[in-house]
């Protein structure tokens, strides 16, 4: 009885936040706020958002895997431990630093809509409604990772695919213990989609799939995905082909017939990813390099030329005036994502403009330090002229890769076709609706992308791999890391750890306008004197938000070592040799 009562009270206790009673220790060295030492290696360094992941792409690179092979390993088993959040119903983007060619790759490996699905069919479909469902049959579009793989493997991988595979493989038959974050978030995907059942018409799929006795997996509690395992098994022996063009492809056409999906086996078999330029901007000496769009990267490199012209270290990090900047100069370049984010194939996107430091100077005006600004139009000389894993892998050959991959919100469109253990994401929904806008639906075309890894150099050698999970926070986090780690001297673990804004209700690719100046949440770190004043300066405070997923590995020129660094916010782990 005495023991049921502790418990009980102990339960109260996490439930009512008494912990919150409960301060964090003292480090003997480096920032106070920071969860621990950045991890060191000097032959190959991992980051990914879960520490069973993190030690597979290890071991492949102690095999003599290279930086690609292990991210590509490290992906799949995510797939498995981070099922929520990733899989291979979803899109893969990826920049990667070759030390033999000394050069930086960019892969998009993002999927495309329906062709057999016209925009008049559509606008019939939805009726009255002004955008895509958020899921269900309508806003699945093609998956991209499978073939991301390979294209990534076929240039810079050593070790054989079924090898790669082989852990998530084991693993999805043996059975993973749940992680707390991942245990936490899946459950509120759950009740989520679960509330969504008139728009999804298949559900049954994910029930078996994802769920144990009607829930998700509790922390600690084990899951098994015998499903997902063969699936990997049919990819291992007969390559991208098996999920494009073979026994996979016939599966997910004859699911698609019967629940009301567009995607057909031509789709996928049409389906190709594409090698594309990193662009960059120079911060303050720092070569910053993103994806061009369909994805949101430039939106930090638009943040980081408007913010060129201040001097934020003076500022004091987290004070309301270096918080004021960051968000306006957020909801300054959001409002031309909003407008001309877009697939390059089928609009004409003004890059040099965008990225141009003139143009940055004319947005720059548009601040005023004092106020926060409620309605911003996207820059008219422009017009002229999107839940998600990160991960991060370097080897002893002076590889690295950045790697981010997505379905889109956790579970995606709540569809899994049959045995095959995968959601479909629902990626599909980020299509805008208004005829003549940049990324208005089409057949064949690909929507507007969250998902957005990130890199450093400086003078012409690599510095930094790094990502932040999560929507719209991505390019908010990319910015808040960078301005850590540059203005204001942090390393790699406290560049992460350190407490964050997010900003919400910017105008969107989808076609809603920011009319309020959108919401602002601050992290429990940020004092609340600072809080107050940016109340008082016009923003609208909330206590609620995501404020992302962190890995990155900095390589050391001096030293000639890679430090990692897997922030709190997730279940992750940075280990290296």
């Amino acid at each position: 009885m005495a023991l049921r009562l502790f418990l009980f009270a102990f339960s109260f206790l996490i439930l009512t936040g008494a912990y919150g009673q409960i301060g964090r220790g003292d480090r003997l060295s480096g920032a106070n706020f920071a969860t621990r030492s950045p991890v060191l290696g000097r032959h190959g360094m991992v980051a990914t958002s879960h520490p069973l992941a993190t030690q597979t792409a290890l071991d492949v690179l102690k095999q003599g895997g290279t930086a690609v092979d292990a991210a590509i390993a490290a992906n799949a088993m995510l797939g498995l431990v981070e099922a929520n959040n990733c899989g291979i119903g979803g899109d893969l983007f990826a920049i990667v630093w070759s030390a033999k060619d000394r050069k930086l790759y960019g892969l998009n490996a993002s999927g495309r809509s329906p062709k057999g699905l016209t925009y008049a069919q559509l606008k019939t479909i939805l009726g009255d409604q002004k955008q895509l469902p958020l899921y269900g049959p309508l806003s699945v579009s093609v998956p991209g990772t499978v073939d991301g793989w390979y294209r990534l493997h076929e240039r810079f991988g050593k070790l054989p695919m079924p090898q790669l595979l082989a852990p998530g493989i084991r693993y999805a038959r043996e059975g993973v213990p749940t992680a707390q974050v991942i245990a936490y978030s899946w459950e509120v995907a759950r009740k989520r989609l679960e509330a969504a059942g008139n728009v999804i018409s298949e559900f049954d799929n994910f029930r078996k799939t994802f769920l144990i006795d009607g829930k998700a997996p509790a922390e600690n509690q084990v899951f098994k995905n015998p499903d997902l395992a063969a699936t990997y098994e049919k990819i291992a022996k007969g390559g991208r082909d098996a999920f494009y063009k073979g026994a996979i492809a016939d599966v997910i056409d004859r699911y698609a017939r019967r629940t009301g999906i567009y995607l057909r086996k031509e789709d996928l078999a049409a389906h190709q990813s594409n090698w594309i330029e990193p662009v960059s901007v120079n911060y303050r000496g720092y070569d910053v390099y993103e994806l061009p769009p369909n994805g949101q990267g430039i939106a930090v490199l638009q943040m980081l030329n408007i913010l060129e012209g201040y001097d934020l270290k003076s500022l004091g990090h987290n004070s309301a005036d270096y918080l004021h900047l960051l968000v306006e100069a957020k909801k300054l370049a959001f409002e031309d994502r909003a407008r001309y984010y877009a697939d390059a194939d089928f609009s004409k996107i003004p890059l040099s403009w965008l990225l141009s430091k003139e143009y940055a100077a004319q947005r720059r005006k548009l601040i005023d330090p004092k106020r926060a600004g409620e309605r911003i139009d996207a820059g008219v000389q422009a017009l002229r002229a999107g839940e998600t894993v990160y991960l991060t892998v370097a080897d002893d050959e002076g590889n690295m890769v950045s790697l981010i991959q997505s379905n889109m919100l956790e579970f995606g469109s709540g569809m899994v076709p049959d045995g095959l253990g995968f959601t479909f994401h629902n990626r599909g929904t980020s299509f805008n609706m208004q005829e003549g806008h940049a990324n208005v639906y089409a057949p064949g075309k690909r929507p507007f992308t969250t998902i957005i890894p990130g890199f450093v150099m400086k003078n012409g050698e690599p510095l930094l791999s790094f990502g932040v999970m999560g929507g719209a926070m991505q390019p908010q986090g990319h910015l808040q890391v960078l301005c850590n780690l540059i203005d204001f001297g942090m390393n790699v673990q406290e560049a992460g750890d350190a407490a964050r804004f997010s900003h919400s209700g910017s105008s969107e690719p989808v076609g809603t306008l920011m009319i309020d100046g959108g919401k602002l949440a601050l992290e429990s770190g940020i004092p609340a004197a600072v809080r107050t004043d940016l109340k008082n300066r016009g923003h609208r405070m909330t206590d609620t938000d995501f404020f992302g997923g962190y890995q990155a590995i900095r390589r050391d020129p001096v030293h000639r070592i890679y430090e990692g660094a897997s922030e709190m916010r997730k279940d992750g782990q940075a280990a290296g040799f």
